[in-house]
């Protein structure tokens, strides 16, 4: 008799447990993956009942070439030469730095380089910065390095920071992982937004140290990797990229010890027009060290050199040229191709109108971008027409009728 209780006490605490399995079972239990799109709708307006097809641009403005370059470790002369020559403005003087290395310029007035984005606007040439927050600081007459100031002045005008590791670190002992999620860390405090690509750092190190780099860059944050080898230097793009943890290489360009005239950027230069001349459409990728003057730690490009190289690329193939380019950094051309892979696109002709409705995927909170051009084949001239406004339109419907630009907010 005194035992039955005890029973009782042993069936309700059975009864408990089953129902709290039962109950942590349904809240664990794997829910449907739900993917957040959202719908952009708009309408063209035909001058006459010509056909229309739209697709979208292989790569953003409906470029053939797509030209990303990269200045490694943050050196000053990325902002006493290279950004006033291609942004447009006052470049620096001869600049002696704390290594007793020139890293100024020619100290002449740049009106810039550019592309236009096929809609009648001028879009002046912008590179990437790959850069270790462990040596960027405050504002120094003679420093080697770019200032926190310098790095954010160029960033607000369109040119990308990449993860170059928080101190350049490459030598036996190490710590990859703290490298690369030290100078996301960084970038954050001090600039305020969140890194999404990594660049391998070169120098003395162990073998295979680049894979260990790698590995802990796609792990934590970043989308690709720059390194020794991989996809790339040209990267075809008329059909869907393999964007997913993509490790790529990259065209060094770096001036010789010949200072007498170009013969050296010449080679560079024939290489580039051998790319720009392929049928389908190209992304192609390059990198160098400093620009100054002085050809720094002999990795570097004299500004002479740089200035002859990027001018006469301006002149050939953005808006002086035939204007095939689109001048931008890794970042910005790897945002467009993941959204163009991604959005599904779906017309309906009536007449002299179409309407157009653009399903986007969920973009990843860490993408600067938000763009894509379409393709419009159709011998009408046309207008665009949209209420929503979540969206920015351009085109080129009066003239060409090819493009259509859209810039989502």
């Amino acid at each position: 008799m005194k035992i039955l209780p005890n029973r009782i006490k042993l069936l309700v605490f059975a009864a408990l447990l089953l129902t709290t399995v039962f109950c942590f079972g349904n809240h664990s239990k794997p829910q449907k993956d739900t993917v957040k799109t959202s719908i952009i709708s708009f309408r063209i307006k035909l001058k006459s009942n010509e056909k229309i097809r739209i697709m979208p641009a292989f790569l953003k403005f409906n470029k053939h070439l797509a030209y990303s370059f990269t200045l490694d470790d943050g050196y000053r002369s990325a902002y006493l030469t290279s950004f006033p020559l291609l942004n447009g403005g006052k470049i620096s003087g001869p600049m002696v730095d704390e290594w007793k290395s020139d890293q100024g310029g020619d100290g002449t007035n740049s009106k810039g380089l550019f592309y236009s984005d096929g809609v009648g606007n001028k879009i002046p040439f912008k590179l990437g910065l790959a850069i270790n927050g462990g040596a960027i600081g405050d504002f120094s007459a003679y420093r080697g390095h770019l200032s926190w100031a310098e790095v954010k002045e160029m960033y607000n005008s369109g040119w990308d920071i990449l993860n170059h590791g928080l101190h350049h670190a490459t030598k036996h002992g190490t710590n990859f992982l703290t490298e690369v999620t030290g100078n996301t860390t960084s970038i954050q405090q001090n600039l305020g937004f969140t890194m999404s690509q990594f660049v391998v750092p070169g120098g003395e190190s162990d073998p295979g140290y680049h894979l260990e780099y790698e590995k802990d860059a796609l792990a934590n944050g970043s989308f690709s990797v720059a390194s020794y080898v991989g996809a790339g230097p040209v990267i075809k793009v008329k059909d869907k990229v393999n964007l997913d943890k993509m490790v790529y290489s990259r065209v060094f360009v770096q001036s010789s010890k010949d200072t007498i005239g170009f013969k050296t950027m010449d080679r560079y230069l024939t290489t580039f027009d051998s790319v720009a001349k392929l049928p389908d459409p190209i992304w192609y990728n390059a990198y160098t060290h400093g620009v100054g003057n002085g050809n720094l730690w002999s990795l570097s490009m004299r500004f002479t050199d740089f200035k002859y190289y990027m001018t006469s690329i301006a002149n050939k193939y953005g808006s002086k040229g035939d204007d095939s380019l689109w001048m931008a950094p890794w970042q910005e051309v790897y945002e467009y191709i993941w959204l163009r892979d991604r959005i599904k696109i779906n017309y309906v002709q009536k007449g002299k109108e179409a309407e157009v409705t653009i399903e986007l995927p969920e973009i990843p909170p860490t993408f600067r971008y938000r763009a894509i051009s379409l393709a419009i084949d159709t011998p009408a001239k046309f207008e665009t027409e949209s209420k929503s406004p979540d969206v920015t339109i351009s085109d080129d419907g009066k003239n060409k009728h090819k493009l259509i630009n859209l810039q989502f907010k």
